[in-house]
């Protein structure tokens, strides 16, 4: 217990010292205490970052509680470390079973939340279903993610959406780095932690071509893939062509792949009709939000058998004898089998939570049960300390230049 605890601290110290615009804004949070007396309720991946997070709020005078937002993105040690280093109450293990992962969110929900901060929507969902007595009290929410923002836009859309929600994926500061660069290398921590196998020369298959997508191909093909991109999109699969990438339908894709990693927010990505196509040996990793995109039913109804053959693999076999592998169980490898994207990235991410929490704390009288947009000078904020902590000045305007962008007559 005293190592994992130590680990634990380590890391979330180590998370601490490469996050230095979360640092200045609970510098500032702990003077000015703006969630003080507020309850906040947190489904998030629990590990170092996110525990910095936690922290920032503690600070700001909020009381948390903290679930995760999937049964195997869990860091054991930073969960203890959280309890019993920083006094906070954390429901969260690695390989939690779906009852535990439900029990946690619910345990979450138990502390009625003025403010809820969601990664994937479960916790909003359940909040308007089985804890619908939780909308008493919640007055707003953000959301992390591409696939809970999708959630929350289908529930807004019919009516169902009973408080504001803050959309933090898709604030600059968070999609334009998290998703790409983030995911990007994440997801090959998890490959290369769950393989130990070369990407060089391989053929990968990347199922989306979103922000997640793109970071995730570039990666690829800088670290020596030959990389195909396949997209329901025409404009997206048009910007991956001319990226330099192969473009094409999945069932032709899965063929000759060595690899496939999907990212698309959406389910049944692979299928029994494209498992019935992979060549011996093909590997498969999500890093997707839930554990649907590779139909493991699917897997199992065409195999003969399967077991786990490294920590965080499992092989099925094949009624023609192939051999096929999936990693983290279909869930987000970056974070299963790896430890989620850097601290420099979530940094950002992490700084817009913060502050975007905050505003909603502040202005959701004036919202209605509807998905909001991050405001440009959260964005700008936070852009602007992180270049302050890398070294970085940029330029402005003067006086003459900002008088010629904003006139039009002749001779301006």
């Amino acid at each position: 217990m005293d190592e994992l605890l130590e680990k634990g601290t380590l890391r979330l110290h180590w998370a601490e010292d490469h996050m230095p615009v979360l640092k200045k804004i609970r510098e500032r949070f702990s003077e000015e205490k703006p969630l003080e007396g507020l309850k906040v309720g947190m489904a998030l991946h629990t590990e170092a970052k996110t525990g910095m997070l936690a922290v920032t709020l503690a600070a700001a005078g909020a009381e948390i509680r903290l679930a995760s937002c999937n049964p195997l993105s869990t860091d054991d040690s930073v969960a203890l470390a959280l309890r019993e280093e920083y006094g906070l109450k954390v429901y969260a293990k690695k390989w939690e079973t779906q009852e535990e992962y439900y029990r946690n969110l619910n345990t979450v929900l138990d502390m009625s939340p003025d403010l809820i901060i969601d990664d994937g929507a479960d916790l909003i969902a359940m909040s308007h279903t089985s804890r619908s007595e939780v909308l008493e009290t919640v007055r707003a929410a953000n959301e992390e993610t591409t696939t809970g923002v999708v959630r929350l836009r289908a529930m807004a859309a019919e009516g169902a959406l009973k408080f504001p929600v803050l959309d933090v994926n898709d604030a600059k500061m968070k999609f334009l780095f998290d998703n790409r660069y983030g995911t990007g290398q994440s997801a090959f921590d998890g490959w290369m932690n769950a393989t130990n196998l070369i990407v060089a020369g391989k053929r990968l298959v990347v199922a989306g071509y979103g922000w997640c997508g793109k970071g995730v191909a570039l990666r690829a093909k800088g670290l020596g893939a030959i990389v195909t991109v396949t997209e329901i999109d025409p404009v997206k699969a048009i910007e991956a062509l001319m990226d330099g990438f192969q473009v094409m339908k999945m069932e032709d894709a899965v063929r000759t792949a060595d690899m496939i990693i999907t990212v698309t927010g959406c389910k049944d990505i692979i299928t029994g009709q494209h498992i019935a196509l992979m060549k011996d040996g093909c590997v498969m990793g999500n890093v997707g939000h839930f554990d649907n995109e590779i139909s493991k039913p699917d897997l199992e109804k065409a195999s003969v058998s399967h077991e786990r053959v490294r920590d965080f693999i499992d092989m099925y076999r094949m009624k023609d004898g192939r051999k096929l592998y999936l990693i983290a169980e279909g869930r987000l490898m970056n974070l299963a089998a790896g430890q989620g994207h850097p601290a420099e990235i979530m940094d950002m991410s992490f700084a817009t939570q913060a502050l975007g929490i905050v505003y909603m704390s502040q202005h959701y009288k004036e919202m209605k049960g509807q998905v909001y947009s991050v405001p440009d000078s959260i964005d700008r904020e936070i852009a602007s300390v992180k270049l302050e902590s890398m070294g970085v000045e940029i330029d402005s305007l003067t006086e003459i230049q900002k008088e010629y962008v904003t006139g039009w007559r002749e001779g301006t």
